[in-house]
């Protein structure tokens, strides 16, 4: 199929082929999806438009917590609770016992991390596309604990160096900590290559998923990490405030939460306690019942739509854009890597990634910046301060992107 933004003449054509080669109905998506009726949403790797049964899951909820009160509702939903962690768990390949739901990808990845027994000499790899979030973690461990922190280069494809990381490994390697899918660009970094690595090498491998998560198929068999990280809000479309961590059963029972509260432990005597099983020990007593059932609703919805169909779709309207945006004057596509997802980064001469995102969301279209402060190591290397940021979902289609880009070639 062409990476060509179709004539307006073709679009019924193009649709209908699309929904026999990767089985997905677009109309239904989109009927699904109240907030097209309102803008051209490509900020889905910020947090993409839910569809209306994670609206009403969420909005039930809430409701009967306003009708019967809140500790009574949860006890209510005990069902819908356990369905969450049941889709997350096929979702990802494992147990239900080897998840934990908590508020977001970054106390999912905060919770992993710091209970890591760190200590001084300890080497941390990871890569160049790392997320700010994270590499501030690394930054506190190496002033509080003494570890060092290792950045791996990129390889000929501008991914993360597989065979690089194979030549750094050693006994004193106490971590391999990967983005997936960074936060400023439509790199798939080879998960599963350094996954082998680190397993064969013995060492904990964290996988951060946050922008791959439903937008690209996860095993974590196939991935061979020990713990993964990811939001809700992202390309599961889940409601905000939603994140979950995968721990492989086995590896759990060797880390020690940073914290600890009744959930998490068992208060066993005067002056004992014990962990909880599992992941659940990276858990914590209070949380947003409402969002919980709706993440696992949107797990469920993107499960019965079929991650694969979704990965199909995305990657294929990104490649379009891509396309597209590469006959404009003065426009360059700034994406690298092997593989390329769904995200889409682009500078325009003469105008900042602020100013064009700013003007085409007057217009009711939802972009996003990539700044240097998120991902300093690849930007740093690039030599750039700010992209716009364009991350298509299965749900968009080739009429928005016609509208995106024509908003892009447009002068301020």
């Amino acid at each position: 199929m062409p990476h060509t933004v179709a004539a307006p003449g073709n679009m019924a054509v193009r649709a209908m082929l699309e929904r026999t080669a990767v089985g997905l109905d677009i109309d239904q998506l989109r009927r699904d999806t109240p907030g097209i009726a309102h803008v051209a949403h490509f900020n889905n790797a910020g947090a993409a438009l839910p569809p209306e049964p994670v609206l009403r899951a969420v909005v039930e909820h809430l409701q009967t917590e306003a009708r019967i009160g809140g500790y009574e509702a949860a006890s209510a939903a005990q069902e819908a609770t356990a369905a969450t962690y049941a889709a997350v768990g096929e979702l990802l390949g494992c147990q239900s016992d080897e998840i934990a739901l908590v508020d977001c990808a970054t106390r999912a990845w905060e919770a992993a991390f710091h209970s890591l027994p760190l200590k001084a000499g300890d080497r941390i790899l990871t890569g160049q596309a790392e997320y700010a979030s994270n590499v501030l973690s690394y930054l506190h461990a190496e002033r509080r604990r003494g570890v060092t922190v290792e950045v791996i280069p990129d390889d000929a494809h501008g991914q993360f160096d597989v065979a690089e990381l194979e030549r750094r490994m050693g006994p004193d390697v106490g971590l391999v900590a990967l983005t997936h899918v960074p936060t400023n660009g439509g790199l798939v970094n080879p998960a599963a290559a350094v996954g082998a690595v680190a397993r064969a090498a013995g060492v904990p491998f964290l996988l951060d998923a946050c922008q791959s998560a439903g937008q690209i198929a996860l095993d974590v068999r196939d991935l061979r990490c020990d713990m993964l990280s990811a939001t809700g809000r992202k390309y599961l479309r889940g409601p905000r405030g939603t994140g979950f961590l995968y721990v492989r059963r086995d590896f759990a029972e060797r880390l020690e939460p940073a914290t600890v509260d009744l959930h998490s432990a068992t208060w066993i005597s005067r002056s004992e306690y014990r962990l909880a099983p599992g992941a659940r020990r990276f858990e914590t007593w209070e949380s947003a019942v409402a969002n919980r059932i709706g993440l696992g609703v949107a797990v469920r919805y993107a499960l019965d739509i079929g991650v694969g169909a979704i990965s199909h779709r995305t990657a294929m309207l990104a490649d379009r854009l891509r396309a597209a945006l590469r006959e404009l004057p003065g426009v360059t596509v700034r994406d690298k890597g092997e593989r390329l997802c769904g995200i889409v980064t682009f500078t325009k001469a003469g105008e900042t990634g602020s100013l064009l995102s700013a003007r085409l969301r007057r217009q009711a279209i939802n972009t996003s910046v990539a700044v240097r402060e998120h991902t300093r190591f690849d930007m740093d290397e690039r030599g750039l301060d700010e992209m716009v940021r364009a991350s298509v979902h299965c749900y968009n289609t080739d009429e928005e992107i016609a509208r995106l880009v024509a908003a892009v070639a447009a002068a301020r």
